[in-house]
């Protein structure tokens, strides 16, 4: 049997993104005032969403602080239309919250189960849109749009197709913008995706239907696919999939298949999706696992060297999926399936040519330290290049000549620094939030003596080996900005001591930047 899909090709596809609402309901995540408005301002004015959920009424008062003050900043903006909020069937208490922090749009949690409607709110379905209409008056009224979800809709068109029909069959000549279709436990497959959205769309051909994915069997992106396909045109999502359990689908993956491969257009600027991705994964505390597409450390990372070759004869290995159309870069990773060719690429990233037996012995030299484990990054390259090469590729030009840092209890961390830098010796102490901490805040203050800035932390790993060995090496790499972002590594049995190794080889890094003028590179 041959099933007609809709014509997506040039096909506008809006996205509403529900990162501050739903994503918030990852285990663990709180967004703070700041953040939200952060959060809210760069999905709306920078990635361009066409609308953001950003909080459930009636949850705190933290949650209300949070939301006036985004309304606060979308009024001066003109962009209280695409803010929303989600509120419950309980008459004027919803909109009233909603009202108090300044909103006009409400995403009305409505049931779309039987099995929810008789059990949960022990109703019957009469009451229940009774109730609703009690609200959509009262919304009315006060000036307040509605949306309205149906909860557990994939479970009611499984189970009780007839309910969802009365449900739909009379919200749809309400004053009601949308009705949204949620997978609220993530059961869907792909082809119930389809046939469901299908249905509601040849049913009720006035109304406009959002679709609403979660991930728990990891086919959130595949039931979007689907959807779409059915002639859905509204997808909700979340930055870096967070949300409830397995979370929702991801904004960047939803952006890459409706482009590529349903060829549809959307107002979202794809080179602000990494940039979004890691202010939430900040805000959020969850990283972002390093292989998850588009967004992930190492997506855009070749380790095989016959894919680097490959690349250097016409690109043989790249695919739609250009890093820089998402904010990144290409890197070819240095382990033991490198390869000559990825060396070369880095080699030349780093302005060092080295002979073909050079080159061997540096490859020689990186799959050994890789099979013992050893993490390696393009900072590293110079300094094995010097060992194996016995050869000054980086000029040590900064030397710890001694440091203490002491922690007592009740007391905050001190730091007391000795260092030379140019063969000229600086002493200065601070104290800090940590031990760390404190070091930096030392060092920072022997450069600005200098009349120097050292780059900004932006990320701070630490990996011990397992087994329990309390004198087991510590491996700290630290991710730093200037002009350009870069990663220093330390390896020591004590993690402060691991972590000032790594700044050590940051500031030679920094100081051979400065004495050749290139801090571009």
């Amino acid at each position: 049997m041959t099933v007609k899909t809709f014509e997506t090709g040039g096909t506008q596809l809006t996205i509403m993104d529900t990162t501050l609402r739903d994503g918030e309901q990852t285990s663990g995540v709180s967004f703070g005032e700041g953040e939200k408005l952060s959060v809210a301002r760069v999905l709306l004015e920078d990635v361009k969403v066409d609308r953001i959920e950003i909080a459930s009424a009636r949850v705190s008062e933290g949650e209300f602080k949070g939301t006036r003050r985004v309304m606060q900043w979308a009024a001066k903006k003109g962009l209280l239309d695409k803010v929303e909020v989600l509120g419950f069937v309980d008459d004027r208490v919803s909109l009233q919250w909603i009202a108090d922090a300044g909103g006009k749009v409400v995403n009305l949690l409505c049931k779309g189960s039987l099995k929810h409607v008789t059990q949960q709110l022990r109703k019957s379905p009469e009451e229940h849109i009774a109730d609703i209409r009690k609200v959509l008056k009262n919304a009315d009224e006060m000036g307040i749009r509605v949306n309205v979800y149906l909860e557990d809709w994939s479970n009611g068109m499984r189970n009780s197709k007839e309910y969802v029909h009365f449900m739909v069959s009379n919200l749809v000549n309400e004053k009601i913008d949308r009705i949204m279709l949620p997978d609220t436990l993530g059961i869907l497959d792909p082809d119930e995706s389809f046939v469901f959205c299908r249905e509601m769309i040849e049913n009720y051909p006035t109304a406009r239907f959002d679709f609403h994915a979660h991930n728990d069997y990891d086919l959130a992106i595949a039931n979007v696919f689907h959807a779409i396909k059915a002639g859905i045109r509204c997808v909700h999502t979340t930055i870096n999939g967070l949300g409830e359990r397995a979370g929702n689908a991801p904004l960047s993956s939803v952006i890459a298949i409706a482009t590529d491969h349903l060829k549809m257009t959307s107002n979202v600027v794809e080179s602000e999706l990494n940039k979004v991705s890691r202010l939430v994964e900040s805000f959020s505390g969850i990283r972002i696992p390093t292989n998850k597409p588009l967004i992930g450390e190492f997506v855009f990372t070749q380790c095989s060297g016959i894919h680097a070759d490959g690349d250097s004869k016409n690109n043989l290995y790249f695919n739609e999926l250009l890093p820089e159309r998402f904010g990144r870069i290409r890197s070819y990773a240095l382990g033991k399936t490198s390869g000559k060719a990825n060396i070369k690429k880095n080699l030349e990233y780093l302005g060092i040519e080295l002979d073909p037996e050079s080159l061997k012995k540096v490859t020689e030299r990186i799959i050994e330290l890789a099979d013992e484990k050893e993490t390696i990054t393009i900072e590293d390259l110079p300094y094995i290049v010097s060992d194996v090469l016995d050869s000054e590729v980086v000029e040590q030009r900064v030397k710890i000549v001694n440091f203490t840092v002491t922690h007592t209890m009740g007391l905050r961390p001190v730091a007391n620094l000795a260092i030379e830098i140019e063969r000229k010796n600086y002493e200065e102490f601070s104290d800090g939030d940590g031990q760390y901490d404190a070091f930096v805040k030392s060092l920072r203050k022997i450069y600005k003596k200098r009349g120097k800035s050292l780059p900004k932390l932006i990320d701070y790993v630490v990996t011990i080996p397992p087994g329990g060995l309390t004198d087991a090496l510590v491996e700290t790499v630290i991710t730093w900005k200037n002009s350009h972002e870069f990663k220093t590594k330390g390896l020591d049995p004590d993690q402060n001591a691991a972590a000032i190794k790594a700044t050590i080889r940051m500031l030679n890094i920094v100081e051979n930047e400065f004495k050749n003028g290139n801090q571009n590179r």
